[in-house]
């Protein structure tokens, strides 16, 4: 019997850390294979069921705006006959940022934007770029926003989402979130948990964050909080079996508050202990957190 390969593609918008992202998966293992023609996918699978000793099961690739546009106008029949291949295992991982972040970190590289022709800005070329990789975003089985993410944080999520997810396994993520800083590009589904009290208000807990003792007790004293957990919960709960059979690999569960400190912190470390007792792979996040820590 043919093994099964399980096979990663990696894409994104220049800036976006599709690198960094292809470097975490080579650490955990996986053989990778940076700029591929999507045209050679198809070859790339066959070949490692032809020859199962030539390449490990665990493969990466990188597909990107340096493919021409007639590779990149394919993927979608290439996608679907991926799809049709036997003992394969396939996830495709989008990577993207603001356009403010990704125009400030291309810059930073002085490197030739690849769709830069001498006539087109930068900015002209990063717009341009979100057309022509709308093949692959289209497809994607997961989206990240890298805008708010060091290399580090970058790094984990691929490496906790992406390598450390049981291949059959849906991978559930809740994410914390101010809605003052925007709502997460990356977000299957939102929910806004503004309406309940907010520990902001108490000085001596201003401080605090959700994951803090005297936040976790202000919370649970309040019956609304309870009964916003159980309807989030209850929701996400009743439609899971409808994504697992839908052949959905990522589903991330952004929770909203003012500020992303208390409320949507909270509840959304709430829900993750839930989950983790039904679930193989759940994980939780919280964005402003995570970036105030890295400043």
């Amino acid at each position: 019997m043919s093994k099964t390969i399980r096979l990663v593609i990696i894409s994104g918008r220049s800036g976006s850390g599709k690198s960094s992202a292809l470097a975490a998966l080579e650490d955990q293992g996986f053989y990778c294979v940076d700029n591929l023609p999507a045209s050679l996918l198809l070859n790339l699978v066959k070949r490692c069921h032809s020859n199962p000793d030539s390449m490990d099961n665990l493969i990466a690739v990188s597909i990107d705006a340096r493919n021409t546009s007639g590779e990149l106008a394919e993927f979608p029949l290439i996608h679907q006959q991926l799809q049709e291949q036997k003992n394969l295992v396939g996830d495709i991982i989008y990577l993207d940022a603001d356009h403010e972040t990704l125009l400030k970190r291309f810059s930073a590289t002085r490197r030739r934007h690849p769709l830069s022709d001498g006539e087109s800005s930068l900015d002209e070329a990063i717009k341009k770029e979100a057309e022509v990789l709308s093949y692959i975003a289209d497809s994607a089985d997961m989206r990240v926003d890298t805008s708010r993410l060091s290399l580090h944080d970058l790094r984990s999520v691929i490496r906790q989402r992406v390598a450390g997810k049981e291949r059959h396994d849906l991978s559930l993520q809740f994410q914390s979130f101010g809605f003052k800083k925007g709502v997460p590009i990356d977000a299957d589904y939102v929910f806004d948990v503004r309406c309940l009290p907010n520990p902001y208000w108490q000085e001596e807990l201003r401080g605090m964050t959700g994951k803090e003792q005297p936040i976790i007790d202000f919370l649970s004293a309040h019956d609304s909080v309870k009964r916003m957990q159980d309807d989030i919960y209850q929701f996400v709960h009743n439609w899971l079996p409808e994504f697992e059979s839908g052949n959905r690999s990522y589903l991330t569960v952004a929770i909203g508050c003012t500020g992303g400190q208390h409320r949507s912190v909270y509840i959304s470390e709430q829900l993750a202990k839930a989950f983790t007792d039904i679930m193989a792979s759940v994980q939780v996040r919280h964005r402003e957190l995570e970036h105030a820590a890295s400043q």
